[in-house]
């Protein structure tokens, strides 16, 4: 018999488990680059909308004067549908504030709507609602292009696009975690998802080169091809998306939990020893007394199993010094179902769950920093190194490559230390100084930019990497749920939506700070890097204080 050729051993060196949880990661992976895909336009299209035509007017001015002389004058012929200082209304001195004002409130909706989205998302099958989402956000990413073509010069046109755009693109944040949390057990979960993220730095630059193309010259179509792109994407969700691995008769977990087996292992132990036991008792003519032994024993084997469900790196967790008694507002009720793991989790109940708060004000901030990035960071290069506007948009990129090594870095580090909070803690100490550090070697020359943009992007895409993914999917998927997605669709709506409200904030303030100087927008930039530090030393003083504990630690629940 002919040994097969190496392809077809390596194909079928894969059981088909691993071969659909590798097309659901890819899947999801390109589903939600292509939303970031759509939201990278208008930091590109920011420097054609606004053209400084200062040199304009002193060329002209130079040009009338020697025409003056000469007894003819030939004016400057523009487009039809351009001003001497770019796109109408954006061709005002208040520029800056009328940008700005389209982040915030594609970004306001959007940090609105994702609180609505985790609930909304609990009670819709997550490939019908993820379609539906795509199909509008690339309807409305479009139409804001199509300004451009109808000629529309209506600011408050682009500003209910940008508005209703930031609400159906929530729908995609909770879908995708949610998926990949149901195929992807908690082993190497830091990695996995670290890789796994770094859909958004693939989208953002995919999003940068294809918006880069035509910006100088047709910047409507930087909007309609990425929005037709979020379309299509769409319809491969509805045709090719598997919610959950029991939908394909596949395992849902990829790791057995060291604990868990642990746990099985002394549970089996138990019940020998309760074997051995009755066959070792003589016979005894009294019934009832062995009834009471028997229901004795019985109450042994749930007094052992009620301690073990709290370890002692989460009991060490829940409390502020070690020692003492675990406080009864740290467990968190879920309503019963039968055993069925499939009730939603309540928004106020997952609140109480330990981290969730802290690392949702922590993310807030963190946010905060990466999107002021996101939306002004072309504009900046654009002022500071005086390059054009895809030249900017292509230059700003590396700091989402930066960002693709941070996010992996990140979640590397946090499953060999098994310390979510700490990792993200030592990336946000390091990233404030290198702020400061960029905001005075950027303008130094192009190549401290570039390096400058790489470094800055892995420091402060690390711990929003990290929160996003790993942390929100820890905090919940606690085993006690029993695999219920509700749940963590409801947590990572929480994290994520209360992150939104800083990605909102930072390029507003970017946009009234910036015409006082950069500088000010960097200063903003690093107390809110500060900020995001301070929420997170509580629970870095408990990791700490716990070798071993892990962000699911934190949370014990127990069930009704």
């Amino acid at each position: 018999m002919a040994q097969l050729p190496a392809g077809i051993r390596f194909i079928i060196s894969f059981s088909r488990d691993q071969w659909y949880r590798a097309f659901i990661f890819i899947l999801t992976f390109l589903l939600y680059a292509s939303f970031h895909l759509s939201r990278k336009p208008i930091s590109i299209v920011k420097g054609e909308l606004h053209k400084y035509c200062t040199a304009w007017d002193e060329a002209d001015g130079r040009f009338s004067s020697q025409s003056s002389k000469s007894g003819s004058v030939a004016p400057r012929q523009l487009p039809d549908n351009e001003t001497d200082c770019g796109w109408a209304p954006f061709d005002k001195n208040n520029y800056q504030q009328l940008l700005g004002a389209l982040d915030y409130s594609f970004l306001c909706a959007y940090a609105v709507g994702m609180y609505l989205s985790g609930i909304i998302g609990e009670r819709l099958p997550i490939r019908y609602y993820l379609t539906f989402g795509m199909l509008a956000s690339g309807a409305f990413t479009a139409l804001f292009g199509l300004g451009y073509f109808y000629n529309i010069h209506s600011f408050g046109f682009y500003v209910v696009t940008q508005v209703i755009n930031g609400l159906v693109q929530t729908t995609g944040w909770p879908s995708v975690v949610t998926c990949l949390g149901n195929w992807f057990g908690k082993g190497r979960r830091g990695l996995i998802m670290g890789v796994w993220n770094s859909h958004t730095s693939v989208g953002n630059i995919l999003g940068s080169l294809i918006a880069g193309y035509w910006v100088s010259t047709c910047w409507g179509l930087s909007f309609v091809v990425p929005g037709a792109i979020v379309a299509a994407m769409g319809i491969v969700c509805f045709l090719f998306l598997i919610e959950h691995p029991k939908d394909v008769r596949c395992s849902s977990t990829l790791l057995t939990h060291p604990k868990g087996s642990e746990n099985g292992t002394n549970r089996l132990s138990l019940q020998k020893q309760i074997l051995k036991t009755e066959k070792n008792r003589p016979l005894h003519p009294k019934g009832s007394e062995n009834g009471t032994n028997r229901l004795s024993l019985q109450k042994q084997i749930l007094k052992t199993e009620k301690n073990r469900s709290l370890d002692p790196e989460m009991q060490c967790l829940l409390l502020s010094d070690g020692k003492g008694s675990i406080h009864p507002n740290h467990v968190v009720i879920l309503p019963g179902d039968g055993g069925s793991g499939t009730a939603a989790i309540s928004f106020t109940g997952a609140l109480k769950i330990p981290g969730v708060i802290e690392f949702s004000l922590c993310l807030l901030f963190a946010k905060l920093v990466s999107y002021t990035f996101l939306f002004w960071l072309p504009l900046y290069i654009t002022n500071v190194d005086h390059l054009d506007a895809k030249k900017a948009g292509e230059l700003s990129t590396l700091f989402d490559v930066g960002g693709i090594f941070g996010g992996i870095l990140a979640g590397v580090i946090s499953d060999r230390l098994e310390k979510r909070a700490s990792t993200c803690g030592l990336m946000l100490l390091l990233a404030a100084p290198t702020l400061y550090i960029f905001s005075t070697i950027s303008k130094m020359g192009f190549e401290a930019t570039v390096a400058m943009l790489l470094l800055s992007g892995a420091l402060v895409s690390g711990p929003y990497a990290l929160i996003t993914t790993a942390v929100s999917a820890d905090l919940g998927t606690h085993r006690s749920l029993k695999g219920n997605a509700h749940a963590l669709s409801t947590v990572t709506a929480i994290i994520d939506g209360t992150g939104s409200v800083g990605a909102a904030l930072g390029p507003l303030l970017a946009g009234l700070l910036s015409p006082s100087g950069w500088s000010n927008v960097f200063y903003m930039l690093m107390f809110a890097d500060a900020c995001a530090l301070l929420f997170l030393i509580r629970l870095i003083h408990k990791e700490l204080s716990c070798p071993g504990s892990t962000t699911e630690d934190q949370v014990p629940f127990k069930e009704q």
